[in-house]
């Protein structure tokens, strides 16, 4: 074997054009998360205060240095010790995180059947399946969850069509309750959790499925055996995109959820609006972004190890 085959081969060098495929994504998450979250951490530092804007302190850029140390010297965590000793905060939080996480298995038992049968459908009927999945992203989403105020209300349509049945005696009440926020955001969501599944099951190679129905594996053996492990990173996939915006729900508890359904959303607002606290807002905010993204971190972080002891 000659020399210049037994050497390895030179990494291709990233022209300027890979440079700035690279940096786009990374200019992008410096302006629009990075920036903001600086922005919202400096105010939850800061206190409250009578004034435009209305927390000090604020940087004066004619002090130059001398101000932005001082600045700095002036900001405490007094805002998040606050929230440990209220717990109204600590308390909104569990409630969030509880009801996001059963409204996600919800979600899943709902569409995990329904991305399946589109997955399994006639070619020439997926994409219309796929058309009426995405077709309530047409109307806007305050008018779909105002909807539901008229379809779950006493005497709203799900009441007197079971009255019409026999099914009940007197109208049930849902609205104003934590399962009709529930419903509202199983119907909301569930399009985020059935569009990554549909793609991950559509790929799926159905004739691992006929090996095991040769081998004598009954379907539902083989279902829980082939087609669960082979979706997982659908499932996976998908409820995170229910589950993160679940917890920081605002409008659904807000028009559907009685004055008993705490989320963190509504206290978040509570705080923003009403008594106009940025800084504790602000800290509300921090703790809630940390929440969201330090699991899924350490959840990436750990499939990217299991990935690299499989290859």
């Amino acid at each position: 074997m000659s020399d210049t085959a037994a050497a390895p081969q030179a990494k291709p060098r990233r022209g300027a054009g890979g440079w700035l495929l690279v940096a786009i994504p990374y200019a992008w998450l410096l302006v629009f998360f990075l920036a903001p979250f600086f922005i919202v951490f400096k105010i939850s530092l800061s206190e409250i205060a009578v004034a435009i804007p209305p927390y000090i302190p604020n940087f004066d850029p004619a002090a130059g240095w001398a101000g932005f140390t001082e600045m700095l010297g002036a900001f405490s965590f007094d805002n998040y010790i606050w929230l440990t000793e209220d717990d109204l905060y600590w308390k909104s939080y569990l409630s969030s995180v509880s009801i996001a996480a059963i409204s996600t298995l919800i979600t899943l038992i709902v569409g995990f059947p329904l991305a399946y049968g589109m997955a399994r459908a006639p070619k020439e009927w997926r994409a219309t399946l796929l058309m009426l999945v995405i077709l309530p992203f047409w109307t806007s989403f305050l008018i779909r969850v105002y909807a539901w105020i008229g379809i779950l209300k006493n005497e709203g349509l799900l009441n007197q069509f079971l009255l019409f049945l026999g099914v009940i005696d007197q109208p049930l009440t849902i609205l104003n309750t934590n399962i009709a926020v529930y419903i509202g955001i199983v119907y909301s969501y569930l399009p985020f959790l059935v569009l990554p599944l549909y793609a991950n099951l559509e790929k799926l190679d159905t004739s691992l499925l006929e090996a095991a129905a040769d081998l004598g594996c009954p379907p539902w053996r083989s279902f829980w055996s082939i087609t669960v492990p082979l979706a997982l990173p659908g499932v996976l996939a998908g409820c995170f995109l229910v589950f993160i915006p679940a917890v920081g729900e605002f409008v659904i508890p807000d028009l559907l959820g009685g004055s008993e359904t705490l989320m963190i959303g509504k206290t978040l607002w509570t705080e923003f609006f009403n008594n106009r606290d940025w800084p504790v807002s602000s800290a509300v905010a921090v703790i809630l972004l940390l929440i969201l993204v330090v699991p899924i971190v350490l959840f990436q972080n750990q499939q990217q190890k299991a990935a690299e002891r499989g290859l």
